[in-house]
């Protein structure tokens, strides 16, 4: 089934929610270095402290890679990292009995993060994109 969305909706699409996905991807990042209630949660999660700061600096480094021209390889394993950290944190608060309010924050983004990825895909896919 091909979409009826021409190559220019499909471009605003894709800069739309990767822009809010890398909006929400920073500010988490920030806040696991910066605000007391994300440690809290991380310590809630049983996860040491230092993984908090490393997840943090990955964040930005995804981010990063997602704006940096860089080889389409190095853009798709910073997708895959969002990927297993998004997919991770539900299941995190899953597992300790968290709620939706814990956890839909991490599925909404991974919406915007599975809308981005698609639209970034579907260009390299199509030759009106080469």
């Amino acid at each position: 089934m091909e979409s009826t969305a021409g190559p220019k909706t499909r471009r605003i699409l894709f800069w739309i929610v990767t822009a809010l996905f890398r909006l929400q991807m920073s500010f988490t990042a920030y806040a696991g270095l910066r605000l007391p209630q994300v440690a809290e949660a991380f310590t809630h999660l049983g996860f040491p402290a230092y993984f908090r700061v490393e997840l943090s600096w990955a964040k930005f480094l995804g981010v990063v890679l997602m704006l940096a021209p860089v080889p389409a390889r190095l853009k798709e394993w910073a997708y895959a990292g969002f990927a297993i950290d998004l997919g991770s944190a539900i299941l995190a608060h899953l597992s300790v009995g968290d709620g939706p309010e814990a956890w839909g924050w991490a599925a909404a983004t991974g919406v915007l993060w599975g809308l981005s990825y698609i639209f970034w895909r579907r260009p390299q896919a199509t030759p009106a994109y080469a």
